[in-house]
């Protein structure tokens, strides 16, 4: 099996999202505030795939050996840099998920439950998904609760799968349109703007082949390896979907209950 081989099967998966009727409904800056009030999870739940690959993939196991692919090792630790520690529109360190928080901030997005469940775990509480807000929906805590299960197998390739195949693509231009038809003259939003044109810069032509070449290395001529890599692709993206659904409804209500209230 290749990557092309997992990029055929899931392509239904692929078409699915990228031709969900969230990106219809996604028109406005309140379309906006309600998307982050649920995808902040999935900026934060990301992280923790990353820190699992840079466990596996580079030399951060003590006492200390070289990697086993310092091209792959390179990459994560590139990856890890600008998600963890990059420089904001300010030009001060800070991770990619304090951006967002201060992007929700900008937009008077609610990240209250987010706040919460970090603050919870920086005092050294054992993560459950009891922790995350009762507000917060279902597939919500399933799409959390799916990436950190997955973590926590300590199965690379399952991790590398997810984190290869399981990200979204659209968001970052679409939501730049928005922000232009809102600001034409780009004088606000300026935190969201950043956040948005960093990641197109980053996953830009480097990381999306590196990320192939990582399940090519990891899967190697290991039939096992394949099949794990390909049900963790597909389910990882079957959760995105879920999320998407649970957003789009969201924003659909919003809307709605817009609607009547003009009307009465």
């Amino acid at each position: 099996m290749t990557t092309s081989h997992i990029e055929e099967e899931i392509y239904f998966f692929r078409k699915k999202l990228q031709n969900h009727g969230l990106y219809n409904n996604l028109k406005t800056l309140e379309d906006i505030r309600i998307f982050m009030e649920s995808h902040v999870y999935a900026v934060w739940d990301f992280m923790s795939l990353l820190k699992a690959l840079q466990r596996d993939l580079t030399g951060s196991r003590l006492p200390w050996t070289p990697p086993n692919n310092p091209v792959l090792a390179r990459f994560i630790n590139e990856i890890v840099l600008d998600e963890e520690s990059d420089l904001n529109d300010q030009g001060e360190v800070q991770s990619h998920f304090e951006m967002y928080l201060d992007a929700m901030d900008e937009l008077g997005a609610d990240h209250n439950g987010i706040d919460d469940l970090i603050s919870r775990l920086q005092s050294g509480d054992h993560f459950t998904l009891g922790m995350i807000n009762g507000q917060t929906d279902e597939r919500t805590r399933d799409f959390v609760a799916f990436t950190l299960d997955t973590v926590g197998s300590q199965n690379t390739v399952a991790i590398a799968a997810a984190f290869a195949f399981g990200r979204e693509e659209i968001i970052p231009e679409m939501f730049l349109k928005i922000l232009k038809s809102a600001d034409p003259e780009s004088k606000r939003y300026t935190k969201l703007r950043y956040y948005l044109q960093r990641h197109i810069e980053l996953d830009g032509d480097q990381h999306g082949p590196l990320s192939m070449r990582m399940i090519e290395e990891i899967c190697g001529t290991n039939e096992k390896n394949w099949m794990i890599a390909l049900e963790s692709a597909k389910t990882s993206i079957s959760k995105r979907i879920a999320l998407w659904d649970t957003i789009n409804e969201k924003i659909v209500r919003a809307k709605a209950a817009v609607r009547t209230h003009h009307l009465i």
